[in-house]
């Protein structure tokens, strides 16, 4: 049983590397593995977000707050202070989760609406202190981000960054699997199930929230550290509120509770943009129309809405 159980945990982790490693012998630019990376960094963000909202049940419209907080450190540590970026992005994290940890004691002990409209202002405030503070930040023009450079080698182009964010993907991804096979992610899915149930069951209900806020909160702070450092320059956009509902519709789209559900949302999201180019001022009609078809037929998510169809066919 332990054998199965570990086969398990290395399947999805796995099967994002064997995804990662075929893509980069089959996309045919730079240009596309670009959108490949930025594919990987959305996902690494999601699968964060989905860890709250799928196995915990907790609603956030204000993620990208913490998304903005990793991208800002990358931009702002080396330029005001001379840290290098890759001490920024690790700062970056340690400052979201800091954050999450105390915005989140207050905020996580409200349900349904309220939660939603509580994380939402949260989101809203570090938008609006990044786009504020123009002496710190840039302000709403944003600020350049410095190349990282490791022993004297400069990081850069889209083959580099595709392999960094990939690797960042897989290990965010078997982290998240761990994680959910243990003791802690058994009480998230309780806690989704009824936060009664599991505070009888002897579940510390606002522990374990506060845990996976904040873990949520370093993934999306990761996954905005490294777009920014991709970019090389960061603007308040990636801070801003319609960021948090584009996170959280790849969560629905790609099916909660799924890691790989994480990143077929996030596959959706950002490779049909670039797909519905072609169609001018019918892209977001037509954006909005695949998206509305894609929930209609597969309900609970793509990934889940598939697994579910394969298992019925099975003899």
């Amino acid at each position: 049983m332990g054998g199965s159980l570990m086969s398990h945990r290395l399947a999805v982790p796995a099967l994002i590397a064997l995804i990662v490693v075929a893509l980069a012998f089959v996309l045919p630019s730079n240009f596309y593995l670009r959108v490949a990376a930025l594919v990987w960094i959305s996902a690494l963000t999601v699968i964060g977000l989905n860890l709250l909202m799928g196995y915990a049940g907790q609603v956030s419209l204000g993620h990208a707050g913490f998304f903005g907080i990793g991208a800002y450190a990358v931009a702002v540590l080396p330029a005001q202070f001379g840290v290098h970026p890759l001490l920024a992005a690790l700062a970056g994290a340690i400052i979201a989760g800091a954050v999450a940890f105390l915005v989140g004691r207050p905020i996580l002990r409200l349900k349904g609406h309220y939660l939603a409209v509580a994380t939402l202002g949260f989101g809203i405030l570090v938008a609006m202190a990044i786009s504020n503070e123009a002496w710190l930040t840039g302000g709403p023009d944003g600020m350049p981000v410095s190349r990282m450079t490791l022993f004297g080698w400069r990081v850069r182009g889209a083959d580099t960054w595709y392999w960094i964010s990939g690797a960042l993907l897989v290990i965010g991804a078997w982290i998240a699997v761990n994680l959910v096979a243990s003791p802690t992610g058994r009480a998230l899915r309780a806690l989704h199930d009824s936060e009664v149930a599991a505070r009888v069951a002897g579940i510390d209900v606002a522990r374990a929230k506060l845990t996976v806020f904040v873990i949520s909160a370093v993934y999306a702070a990761v996954g905005g550290a490294t777009l920014a450092l991709v970019n090389g320059f960061v603007t308040p956009d990636s801070a801003n509120f319609m960021h948090s509902i584009e996170l959280v519709t790849m969560v629905v789209l790609g099916g909660m509770g799924s890691i790989l559900g994480s990143l077929a949302g996030a596959a959706i999201l950002v490779v049909l943009p670039q797909v519905l180019t072609s169609f001018h001022d019918y892209e977001h009609m037509l954006l909005g129309l695949l998206m509305m078809v894609i929930m209609i037929v597969l309900r609970a998510g793509i990934v889940p809405s598939l697994a579910a169809l394969v298992s019925r066919r099975r003899p």
